[in-house]
């Protein structure tokens, strides 16, 4: 709604500071490939817990707590979200929070900011290399997002945003295996801050890509997104995004609920906890009825 699909979209500047430091990051990540086999089995641990956090900060935090409101979070545990953001370093939470509204009521159209229409390349990275479509920029101003600055987290780490960035993504996940457990300050840098920056922006940016374009519609054919479990392991629960686009409100994001979906079992967790209420959930019934009606029959 409320724009053309279309895969046809004048030259966007490109962004140069950006290509050079995505190639940076991308060739360090490559490296840091390399020295994997003489890093420390806690370090290589570590990498991949923190990589769970910093996926988090997205799945759990900016995008189905604030960007679609799936369910309600108390104050410690919005801390927790917002420096796992931090940790993703994707832009702060008001910003992707923004940006990904326009992504779903503008999908596929030149108002999407990484619109999957103009090819893999594109809704995977490219848009980040470009500056924004001018329509992307003009419906994201007309998008209400008065509630986002309402959270005093969301403002604070929007204002201490850069600092929040160089601590919670590049300084905090190199100096705990460097100090704690003696593993050299350079294998820790490119492997904790490096690699797993680098593989979490990947991720998440494959929900944009092949999410987009690959897999079965059995809750909506009219749309693109896809569900697609490659994506769902990857990127913790997030793969199943032809229900999503279909129920964005669902906090589970998926039909299947626990199934490849580790950022429901931590949203359950903080339920549990005391830290989660209000999780919104759509009955199976509506759920069914949309399937027979507008689904492709592979559900």
């Amino acid at each position: 709604p409320g724009g053309e699909a279309s895969a046809e979209a004048p030259a966007q500047a490109v962004v140069w500071r950006n290509v050079v430091l995505m190639s940076l990051l991308h060739l360090g990540a490559v490296y840091a490939l390399s020295i994997v086999p003489r890093a420390r089995l806690l370090t290589l641990l570590w990498m991949y817990l923190y990589f769970l956090m910093t996926i988090l900060g997205v799945t759990a935090g900016a995008h189905r707590l604030w960007s679609h409101r799936s369910y309600k979070a108390k104050l410690p545990l919005r801390i927790f979200l917002a420096m796992a953001n931090s940790m993703a370093f994707q832009n702060d939470i008001y910003e992707w929070s923004r940006d990904h509204r326009v992504h779903h009521k503008y999908s596929e159209t030149n108002a999407d900011p990484h619109n999957a229409l103009r090819g893999f390349f594109f809704s995977h990275i490219g848009w980040l290399l470009v500056r924004k479509h001018p329509d992307v920029i003009e419906k994201g101003k007309k998008v209400d997002v008065s509630d986002l600055l309402d959270d005093p987290v969301v403002r604070f780490q929007r204002k201490y945003y850069k600092l929040s960035v160089v601590l919670m993504c590049f300084v905090v996940p190199a100096l705990v295996p460097w100090y704690v457990w003696g593993e050299s300050l350079w294998n820790a840098y490119f492997l904790a801050s490096i690699l797993r920056y680098a593989v979490s922006l990947n991720a998440i940016w494959l929900v944009n890509s092949v999410a987009h374009m690959y897999g079965k519609r059995p809750y909506d054919k009219t749309i693109n997104p896809r569900e697609n479990a490659f994506i769902a392991v990857g990127t913790i629960g997030e793969g199943y995004h032809n229900y999503h686009h279909t129920f964005p409100f669902d906090y589970s994001a998926s039909e299947l609920g626990l199934k490849f979906n580790l950022t429901t079992w931590f949203i359950d967790c903080m339920f549990w906890l005391g830290l989660v209420t209000d999780r919104k959930r759509v009955p199976k019934e509506v759920v069914q009825a949309r399937k027979e009606k507008t689904g492709d029959g592979s559900g």
